[in-house]
């Protein structure tokens, strides 16, 4: 991927992670406490990244003696130092933190940057790795292989925001729920209230049709925005109202036809168990 901006937003799932490419060494720095905040679900991660720290240290672990303070842009704009550490760093903090999302991360990261780290990690690993914690979670190939193909167009869709004047975590989210109400006729919020969820990722546990339509969306809106080169957030958000509009209509169509709702209230859990 070709990045022309030093400091960029990239998008786990849903969660905007800030990332600093220093080119005098040639690789990407990434936000812990933005980290932290996806592996433990935490309500406040800088205080949890600040317990975590202090244990590490005591533990003369090299996680901490590796971050570097870098200046980030926060929520209100302004910029400010912040931990980061590059992936060999941030594959040894994920390691430190138990969470189900450990793997996903790890493959995520592994794309995010794959053409920074091919000496680092070996993508085929990662990708063998993310396939195998789905597996785990009980899904089934066909689903496995619609999730990672949505994360694959995600990642090219906020790239391009990123690229193209989209640089605040909250202009991501509402880029990423006008797409999701347009194609759904629900926020991501309703849409994970409909399933009962509360921590976890609406995507995965999403049933295959929800997530094509998603894909569609944001697919959609991605070839939209590159054909208008649209920069800044006014033209993206025109954009993501058309493109996501465009799964919408399909999906209406669809469900004239066979008069089953594609957008359901099931889920991955024990108790409203998906039907795909």
């Amino acid at each position: 991927m070709t990045k022309t901006n030093n400091e960029l937003v990239a998008i786990f799932e849903e969660h905007p992670v800030r990332r600093h490419w220093d080119a005098k060494q040639e690789k990407w720095y990434f936000s812990v406490v933005d980290i932290i905040a996806i592996l433990t679900q935490s309500a406040d991660p800088r205080n949890y990244w600040k317990v975590l720290k202090n244990r590490l240290n005591k533990e003369g672990s090299e996680v901490v003696t590796k971050c570097n303070r870098l200046k980030m842009q926060a929520s209100d704009g302004k910029y400010y130092f912040t931990d980061a550490g590059d992936i060999e760093m941030i594959f040894r903090l994920v390691q430190s933190v138990p969470s189900p999302k450990a793997e996903p991360l790890k493959l995520w990261l592994a794309k995010t940057g794959y053409e920074r780290m091919q000496e680092t990690i070996d993508p085929e690993l990662a990708v063998s790795r993310g396939r195998k914690t789905w597996v785990q979670m009980g899904r089934s190939k066909k689903w496995i292989e619609q999730r990672m193909l949505g994360v694959e167009t995600r990642n090219k869709l906020t790239d391009y925001w990123a690229d193209h004047g989209i640089s605040k975590s909250d202009e991501f989210a509402k880029l990423t729920n006008i797409i999701h109400q347009e194609w759904s006729d629900l926020s991501v919020k309703s849409h994970k209230n409909l399933k009962e969820l509360k921590q976890h990722n609406l995507r995965d546990h999403m049933s295959e049709a929800e997530l094509i339509f998603t894909a569609l969306a944001e697919l959609s809106t991605r070839q939209i925005s590159e054909t208008e080169k649209a920069e800044g957030y006014a033209p993206n958000e025109s954009c993501a109202k058309r493109g996501g509009k465009i799964s919408g209509d399909a999906r209406k169509k669809l469900e004239e036809q066979t008069g089953k709702k594609i957008v359901n209230g099931g889920n991955y859990l024990t108790q409203k168990r998906i039907k795909n």
